[in-house]
């Protein structure tokens, strides 16, 4: 009976691991996954899709119409996400997938309209970079737009 669990327990663990790697495999749904960890607020999840070091930046306009840019760790983008309070409600809908793929280089970018307790809050374009390591995408760079207005 001990051997049976044992089998069992090693053909699920294979089968939940290839799944995983399978998801990883593929740029798009990477990006899906980056969400729904997002969403959920799991930074351990978000930390296995990033790659060690990786930047995010956000470019917007500022009250004079002048463009800046904020650059972020993407250690503390998590610390972000976990400091967003339970009982708030957000979601980043995204409208499409224009996927780049070139060998160990992938770019994906999703126009995007962002959501907090149920009110539109701005809308923007993010672009991840990611690149292949052995099997598996990582998120390396992440830079989106943000806006207020125009966002039909």
């Amino acid at each position: 009976m001990k051997k049976l669990i044992f089998i069992m327990f090693v053909g699920l663990s294979s089968i939940c691991f290839s799944q995983e790697e399978k998801l990883l495999n593929n740029p798009k749904e990477l990006v899906i996954e980056f969400f729904d960890a997002f969403h959920e607020q799991d930074t351990t999840r978000l930390r296995q899709l990033a790659h060690v070091g990786a930047r995010l930046e956000s470019v917007s306009l500022d009250s004079d119409g002048n463009t800046k840019i904020k650059s972020d760790k993407y250690s503390d983008f998590l610390k972000g996400i976990v400091s967003i309070p339970k009982e708030s409600v957000f979601r980043e809908e995204l409208h499409e997938f224009k996927v780049e793929e070139n060998g160990l280089l992938a770019t994906v970018t999703t126009p995007y309209t962002f959501y907090f307790n149920g009110k539109m809050s701005h809308c923007g374009v993010n672009s991840f970079q990611l690149v292949k390591f052995e099997e598996n995408w990582k998120i390396v760079y992440l830079i989106d737009t943000r806006q207020k207005d125009k966002c039909d």
